[in-house]
C-alpha cells in the first residue's frame, strides 16, 4: 500500500485500534494493526469505533454542549460590544489596542489551557470538569462588573478567571461528542457549535441592549448570572461515555504525520484573523458615521451566519470531507477580509461583509476539530485536539491586539466616541493584516489537502 493511500483510508474517523498514542500510525503495516487489534478488542471494545452509539445519550450531550457553547461563545464573541461600551463611558481614556488585550487574554487561555483541561477531565471527570469551568466563567463576569473602571480588575477577573473557565468548558464541547458520535460527528459537532453562533448573536443585542439601559456594570451582572442559570445544568449532564484513557500530555509522535503538521500550522496561524471582525465592527461602523446599535447589530448578523457556519460546516464535512471543507472555509475567509471589507465605507457592503466572514468564521469551529479527529480516530482525538489548541495560543492572545496597534499607526483614535471623524483608510492595515493571515492559512491547508489526495474531486 502506498503511502497515499494508506493517508486516504486514515482521514476518515480511524477505525484502528487507539491502543497506541505513541506509535507512528505510518508506521504500522495493515496486517500488523488488524492483528494487534484482533488481541486487544476484549479490552479496548469501549473505546472502538463500532462500539460508539451515534445517538442515545449522545443527544443529551449535544443538547448540553450546545447550551455551554451557547454561554462560552455570548461571551467571547460579544466581547467587542462590551469593549465599546467601556470605551465610550467608563474607560474612554484607554486606547482600543490596550483593552482589546482584556479579550484576547480571555481567548489566548483558551487555547493555552487545552491540554491541561484534558488532563483535568482524565482525573476528575468531563462532568466536574465542566462544572468548574461553567462557575468560573459565570463569576469572572460577576467579578468584572465591581471593575469597569479599573483596568486591572478586568485583566484578573474577565480576562484571567474567565479565560480559565472558558478554557475547561471549550475543551470539553469539542471533545466529548467524539465519545458518542461516529458516522454523525458532523452533524454532532454542528449542532454543538450552532450553540455558540447562537449565544454570540443573542448576547450582542441583548448586551447593547442591557448597557443602554441599565449601564455597563449591571450588564456584566446580568450576563454573568445568565451564565450561571444556563450553563450550571447543562454542565451537570455532560458525562464521560468511558473514562478517558491514560494518555501522555503531550504526543510528540503526531508530528510525525504531515497532514497534521499542516493543520497544526494552518490553525496557529488562522486563529490571528478570526477575532479581528468581532472586535472591531462596532468601532468601525462608528468610523463610518454609523450608530452604536447598529454596531452590535452588525456584530449580532456577524455571530448569526457564525451560527450558520458553525452547523453547516458539520454536514459538509460529513458529506465532502473535512479537508475540503476546511480548504473552502479559510479561502471564503480570506476573500471576504481582502476582497470585500476595505470596500466596505457604507452600511450595505459592510452587512455582506459581516454575514460572509460570519459564515466562514463559523465554520472554522467545526471543520478543524473534524481534521483533527479523522487524521488520528476516536481513541487520540482528546490529546490530537488539545495538543492542536494549544498551537492557537499566539493568535488568540496577539490577534486582536494587533489590529489595534495598526489602527492607532494608521491615526486611528484612542476613543472610541471619536471614530466617528475618522474613515475606511486608518482600518485597511488592520484588515490587510487579518486578511493576509487567513490567506496564509488557506495556503497551509490546501497543503494539508495535497498530502492526503492529489485529486481535487477526492472526499478527504
Amino acid at each position: 500500500m502506498t503511502t497515499t493511500t494508506t493517508r486516504e483510508d486514515q482521514i476518515e474517523l480511524s477505525t484502528f485500534d487507539p491502543a497506541f498514542p505513541a506509535t507512528d500510525s505510518l508506521s504500522r503495516s495493515p496486517s500488523a494493526t488488524a492483528k494487534t487489534a484482533a488481541d486487544e478488542v476484549p479490552e479496548d471494545a469501549a473505546y472502538s469505533v463500532t462500539a460508539i452509539p451515534d445517538g442515545g445519550y449522545g443527544w443529551v450531550i449535544v443538547a448540553s454542549a450546545f447550551i455551554a457553547a451557547f454561554c462560552c461563545n455570548g461571551i467571547i464573541n460579544c466581547w467587542g460590544v462590551l469593549q465599546a461600551a467601556l470605551l465610550g463611558s467608563s474607560l474612554s481614556y484607554v486606547p482600543p489596542s490596550t483593552l482589546a488585550y482584556v479579550g484576547s487574554l480571555t481567548l489566548g487561555l483558551i487555547p493555552l489551557g487545552g491540554l491541561v483541561s484534558v488532563r483535568m477531565m482524565r482525573m476528575i471527570g468531563t462532568q466536574a470538569s465542566a462544572l468548574i469551568g461553567m462557575f468560573l466563567m459565570g463569576m469572572s463576569l460577576i467579578g468584572a462588573s465591581f471593575c469597569t473602571s479599573n483596568l486591572a480588575g478586568l485583566f484578573g477577573t474577565a480576562g484571567l478567571i474567565g479565560g480559565i473557565g472558558n478554557s475547561i468548558v471549550y475543551t470539553i464541547t469539542n471533545t466529548i461528542p467524539v465519545q458518542y458520535f461516529s458516522a454523525r460527528l458532523g452533524l454532532a459537532n454542528g449542532l454543538v457549535k450552532l450553540g455558540g453562533g447562537v449565544g454570540g448573536c443573542v448576547m450582542a443585542i441583548a448586551l447593547e441592549a442591557m448597557y443602554q439601559r441599565v449601564g455597563i456594570a449591571w450588564t456584566f451582572r446580568i450576563q454573568g448570572l445568565i451564565t450561571l442559570a444556563l450553563g450550571m445544568p447543562a454542565a451537570w449532564m455532560l458525562k464521560d461515555r468511558v473514562p478517558l484513557r491514560n494518555v501522555p500530555f503531550v504526543d510528540w509522535t503526531m508530528f510525525r504525520d504531515a497532514t497534521f503538521i499542516a493543520t497544526f500550522i494552518a490553525s496557529a496561524i488562522g486563529v490571528f484573523a478570526l477575532w479581528v471582525p468581532p472586535y472591531y465592527l462596532p468601532l468601525f461602523a462608528k468610523s463610518i458615521g454609523l450608530s452604536s446599535g447598529t454596531g452590535a447589530g452588525l456584530v449580532a448578523a456577524f455571530n448569526a451566519c457564525n451560527a450558520i457556519g458553525r452547523f453547516a460546516g458539520g454536514p459538509l464535512c460529513d458529506k465532502f470531507g473535512p479537508l475540503n471543507t476546511f480548504v473552502l472555509t479559510m479561502v471564503l475567509n480570506a476573500v471576504s477580509m481582502l476582497a470585500i471589507w476595505p470596500a466596505s465605507s457604507t452600511l450595505g457592503p459592510l452587512l455582506v461583509f459581516a454575514m460572509i466572514n460570519g459564515v466562514a468564521n463559523g465554520s472554522y469551529f467545526t471543520t478543524q476539530p473534524m481534521v483533527v479527529a479523522g487524521i488520528f480516530g476516536p481513541g487520540r482525538a482528546a490529546v490530537a485536539m488539545g495538543m492542536s489548541i494549544t498551537g492557537w495560543s499566539a493568535g488568540y492572545l496577539m490577534g486582536a491586539p494587533i489590529a489595534g496597534y495598526l489602527l492607532q499607526a494608521a491615526g486611528g483614535s484612542r476613543e472610541s466616541g471619536a471614530a466617528r471623524t475618522q474613515n475606511v483608510d486608518v482600518y485597511r492595515p488592520a484588515i490587510f493584516y487579518a486578511g493576509g493571515t487567513a490567506t496564509l492559512s488557506a495556503l497551509f491547508v490546501l497543503a494539508a489537502r495535497f498530502t492526503v489526495a492529489k485529486k481535487l474531486r477526492k472526499r478527504v
